[in-house]
């Protein structure tokens, strides 16, 4: 299980609910992930946008989809 949490001082608060027990001894393994600017994040959005345009592939492959989900 992955999660992510904020560290403040010797307390890791962390972004959402775990379903574990008040108590429960864990191990934390820390990696560094730094923030990432919002530019950045924008142009890391904007390289994928649009990636399976016009990628008849993609196009067949979700015709085949629809049609198996319509058929029943």
């Amino acid at each position: 299980m992955k999660v992510k949490g904020i560290i403040r001082g010797k307390t890791i608060e962390l972004v959402e609910s775990l379903p574990v027990t008040d108590g429960l001894e864990i191990v934390i393994e820390i990696s560094d992930s730094p923030p990432v600017e919002s530019d950045e994040k924008w142009e890391q959005l904007q390289a994928i946008i649009g990636v399976w345009k016009n990628d008849q592939e993609i196009i067949e492959i979700f015709d085949e989809i629809n049609r198996e989900r319509h058929a029943h």
